[in-house]
């Protein structure tokens, strides 16, 4: 019985290998390169060739001489199960613990690699089954699949049009404190009065008060739009 639970477990390393492979492919959609994943985890390139190896062997993921490598079905589960596990001990920081939104990724890094599924499906009940996590990111359920909802960049905003604030692009401490600075965050409303194309700022109403946003905050904010 011990065994049985525990067999299909990976290690932490190859965890975030496969992560890392996910994460690049993601923005690129496309083959990764061995030299990428080495940039991403900041690994030799020696030692990422013998990892590849090591995923490709216990079928999780494809490798293609001269092209590089892409996760296979069961590579995508392990995954899953990853982001599913690190956006629920999230929440569950952030909602049930108080700890700040800009403080939890790496804490949520460690917890993830926790793998009882008794203990993630409990922990998902006791939350009442989330959809997203403290930074609007979907929350895959126990079968893998999560709620996308229609969202823009407050980058592609026209000017007078508002919403809410549902997610961010970037999880960064710095970023984070700074929208926190702002009094900006989930569930804030947001308008967009106008571009400077000069600097390219956008001068927004966050909530009665008017802030400049840089292009990189603009790019990095998520909002639903209001239904009018």
């Amino acid at each position: 019985h011990f065994i049985s639970i525990f067999s299909y477990m990976y290690s932490k390393a190859e965890e975030n290998y496969l992560k890392a492979i996910f994460k690049i492919y993601e923005k690129t959609g496309k083959h990764v390169h061995t030299n990428a994943i080495a940039l991403h985890l900041d690994n030799s390139a020696a030692s990422v060739t013998d990892m590849v190896q090591k995923l490709s062997e216990k079928n999780l993921v494809n490798y293609t001489k001269y092209k590089g490598v892409l996760l296979t079905n069961e590579g995508k589960k392990v995954v899953t199960g990853l982001i599913r596990r690190h956006r629920l001990w999230e929440y569950f920081l952030v909602n049930k613990l108080g700890f700040g939104w800009d403080n939890v990724h790496e804490l949520a890094e460690e917890l993830e690699h926790i793998h009882s599924e008794e203990l993630i499906s409990k922990l998902d009940e006791y939350l009442g089954m989330p959809k997203y996590d403290p930074h609007g990111d979907p929350i895959p359920n126990g079968e893998g699949k999560y709620s996308m909802r229609t969202q823009l960049l407050l980058s592609d905003l026209e000017a007078g049009q508002e919403g809410v604030l549902v997610g961010v692009g970037d999880n960064s401490s710095s970023f984070l404190k700074h929208l926190d600075h702002l009094k900006i965050g989930i569930g804030t409303q947001i308008k967009l009065l106008s571009k400077v194309d000069f600097d390219d700022t956008y001068l927004v109403d966050v909530q009665g008060k008017e802030h400049n946003l840089s292009a990189k905050i603009a790019s990095n904010v998520r909002v639903k739009m209001f239904d009018r």
